[in-house]
């Protein structure tokens, strides 16, 4: 027999029992999808870690001052101005692995066009935050060093600012707002960033020079930074270094001894990122195994019906070895519908596995990533298993004696 005879007598078998052939490939089915289905969501949730710190900057680290302790109660990090104007500069210019470094002052204050007004966080910094951040601008200009040097009035306003105070679709460049009865023109307007993943509005923000901030909005402390430090390392792999590079050096400019603590500290966000996404990936290493334990437990149902299926067909074997077929023939025919099953379980695994992704996808809100090269691995396991749970079967099969087979009752 040609091999696409035996595949079509190995069909018709098949369908001539629809129901449980059916019933057979649902272990396979349930192991398919669920593998499409789990990879799919952690690759989403991985996708949607990496969304959320590239939101924050790239690879970032952020310095804060030290505490105050008054009558045994400790204010916690940032409560004590320790960071000055010079440790920024130093930053700056002595770390190597340090790319940019931006001070970053904040308040909250009412900002006020001609008809609208509205309360949002007003950040005074220089032009190196764009870049830590990877904030372009979507309507206008940044400000630049001429403007932070000069101290001009000039704002950026987030995307949610510009919507509440102009409406959308409206460009507000060149119009004058009011930030504490300060007037500062609109340079422009920042693009959109999205939620964190706590649920902050990054838009909902305004950005004017460092050196406004201080003179109009909120006065400094002289040689002090009320405020944090954004720093960004050259490359991920330098981050951990950029952070080592910087405690050194502040310690040694604040005259810290040995034995006391830092009196300001460093929050490295990369180290949160590969945190998370070592969880996201254990989670979905989890789930693919149970989904794997689901493909053997379809592949032992394989067998169980194709012994079933030798054993209710031993006449019908012994008439066609009595007629000519020959071993080889009986063993290619039961291979073929136990591969048939598992095949057609892997594509409607398949099928059901993206259905499940894309319904939890929009369910958590999460982007749904298929890989194909996890579908091509599944329905290729899956014919794996077919073919290795159907070659006992197929092989009892093969090794009938026509003769008793003839007389099987």
């Amino acid at each position: 027999m040609t091999l696409l005879e035996t595949l079509r007598t190995a069909v018709t078998a098949l369908l001539r029992n629809k129901l449980r052939s059916f019933l057979t490939t649902l272990g396979v089915i349930i192991g398919v999808s669920a593998v499409i289905a789990m990879v799919a969501i952690g690759e989403g949730a991985k996708a949607q870690v990496e969304q959320a710190f590239a939101s924050m900057g790239a690879n970032l680290l952020i310095i804060q001052s030290g505490s105050t302790t008054t009558g045994g109660a400790r204010g916690g990090f940032g409560s004590l101005p320790t960071l000055t104007w010079d440790d920024l500069q130093a930053i700056q210019t002595e770390s190597s692995s340090v790319r940019y470094a931006a001070p970053v002052l904040r308040t909250t204050a009412q900002i006020a066009s001609e008809e609208q007004n509205w309360t949002t966080s007003i950040t005074g910094t220089t032009p190196e935050y764009f870049a830590i951040r990877n904030w372009l601008v979507s309507l206008g200009v940044a400000f630049g060093q001429a403007e932070v040097d000069g101290g001009a009035k000039v704002a950026l306003l987030g995307q949610t600012v510009a919507d509440k105070l102009y409406g959308s679709y409206v460009d507000p460049v060149g119009q004058t707002v009011r930030i504490q009865n300060v007037p500062f023109q609109i340079v422009g307007v920042l693009a959109k960033k999205g939620q964190s993943g706590m649920g902050q509005d990054y838009d909902d923000v305004a950005l004017v020079p460092q050196t406004t901030f201080q003179a109009r909005i909120q006065g400094g402390l002289q040689q002090f930074i009320t405020g944090n430090i954004f720093v960004s390392a050259t490359s991920s792999a330098a981050t951990a270094r950029a952070q080592t590079q910087i405690v050194d050096l502040l310690r040694d400019r604040h005259h810290i001894q040995p034995e006391m603590d830092d009196d300001f500290s460093i929050r490295n966000l990369s180290e949160m990122e590969s945190a998370q996404q070592e969880g996201t990936k254990t989670m979905t290493t989890l789930l693919a195994s149970v989904a794997t334990v689901s493909l053997l437990v379809g592949g032992i149902g394989i067998m169980n019906i194709m012994l079933v299926s030798v054993t209710e067909r031993t006449r019908e074997i012994g008439l066609r070895m009595a007629v000519g077929a020959k071993p080889r023939d009986v063993l290619a025919q039961f291979l073929l519908e136990a591969l048939t099953l598992s095949f057609a379980g892997g594509l409607l695994g398949i099928g059901l596995g993206i259905a499940v992704a894309s319904h939890l996808a929009d369910q958590f809100g999460w982007p749904m990533l298929i890989r194909p090269d996890i579908i091509v691995i599944s329905v290729g396991f899956s014919a794996l298993v077919g073919v290795g749970f159907g070659l006992y079967p197929a092989l009892k099969a093969s090794r009938l004696d026509p003769i008793v087979a003839l007389r099987f009752e």
